[in-house]
């Protein structure tokens, strides 16, 4: 319950006076180019677990929030909430993507060739004092675009990797209708494509450490720009009107197999927007623990594998609300917990005296 603040509204706008004046800063103000740019991968995560791919937008979040993602995720969500929806498009096909990454755990030589792109993961994690002195990196020419034949086809040829069933129903839309549970897993997999990477992080490395009894391996991971299309009636055909970039996880994961399928490997999928490699591997393993139920295996009590759990708990925008409610006026409430613990005290205090 809460209650009305008196004179509270001339110190709620000085409040933002100060918080403009804090975000402004010293020297000149940030670029929204230079932050899209240079911090592209903040910015593809605000995309990610905002659900609009707008870098440009997605930059100015990150202004305004002063680098605080989660809020830059909500102006993201809220500025969402006001746009007409004026179509739907295909489904995007990832197998023609223009990679700039795609790398592969489960074999050396894949067909199409490793493409490692810009990544961490050779880097000595150690802080480049160059850069700082604004050195420039030397020129590198780029991977040839084309597309490349997904890993997970080759086992599928030779039925080692369970086969995905075809399912052209259009699947419920989590932005305009509320989660229900038990949620399919196109639903799981919408929900998990915009929940917050560190909780997916979480989840998936309690996977690796035990606790739902997966074993992966990234089949695939690929970074890079796909077409997205719109069927226009008045044409007859299909008609490219944006190019994106996606992150893609396929994880492969042990499968001992039931009694109406062999033995085979199984996937776990992550697809997000812009960049976001961490959080579509860890997507990629969220996504196999929830499956257990349709795969006949046994569910261990593991928290990733508690749908209610993971879908109830993955929207950082959803839990920043009700987390940061509790600093909001509550003097009622207090009030009423105050006067009860008063209360309780003196009836204790009454029956000692009355035992003495």
């Amino acid at each position: 319950m809460y209650v009305a603040a008196k004179g509270g509204e001339e110190a709620i706008a000085a409040a933002h006076r100060w918080l403009a004046e804090e975000r402004r800063g010293q020297g000149a103000l940030i670029d929204v180019e230079q932050i899209a740019s240079q911090l592209a991968l903040t910015v593809a995560r605000v995309m990610s677990e905002g659900s609009l791919y707008d870098p440009e937008l997605a930059a100015l979040a990150v202004r305004q929030a002063r680098g605080d993602l989660i809020e830059a995720v909500f102006l993201i969500r809220a500025y969402r909430t006001t746009l007409p929806r004026l179509g739907a498009s295909r489904p995007i096909d990832t197998g023609a993507m223009a990679c700039d990454r795609r790398v592969s755990a489960t074999f050396k030589d894949v067909p199409g060739g490793q493409v490692l792109g810009p990544t961490f993961d050779y880097t000595h994690r150690l802080i480049d004092f160059a850069e700082a002195a604004g050195a420039d990196p030397a020129a590198l020419a780029a991977a040839a675009p084309g597309r490349r034949p997904r890993v997970s086809d080759h086992l599928g040829r030779e039925g080692l990797l369970r086969d995905e069933p075809r399912d052209d129903t259009t699947p419920p839309d989590l932005t305009r209708t509320p989660l229900e549970l038990p949620a399919d897993r196109a639903l799981r997999l919408q929900a998990l494509a915009r929940a917050d990477e560190g909780f997916l992080l979480a989840l998936a490395y309690s996977t690796q450490r035990g606790y739902g009894r997966t074993h992966a391996f990234v089949g695939e991971l690929r970074i890079g720009t796909v077409e997205v299309e719109i069927d226009l009636p008045e044409l007859g055909f299909a008609v490219a009107f944006a190019e994106i970039t996606v992150t893609e996880c396929e994880t492969v994961n042990q499968f001992t197999g039931s009694k109406s399928e062999p033995p085979q490997f199984t996937r776990g999928y992550g697809l997000t927007l812009g960049a976001c490699e961490r959080k579509a591997i860890s997507m990629s393993l969220v996504d196999r623990a929830l499956q257990w139920r349709e795969l006949g295996e046994d569910c261990v009590g593991a928290p990733a594998q508690d749908e209610e759990f993971v879908l109830a708990h993955a929207d950082n925008v959803q839990a920043t609300g009700f987390l940061e409610h509790i600093k909001l006026p509550h003097y009622v409430d207090f009030q009423a917990e105050l006067e009860l613990i008063r209360r309780l005290r003196r009836e204790v205090g009454q029956t000692r005296e009355t035992a003495e």
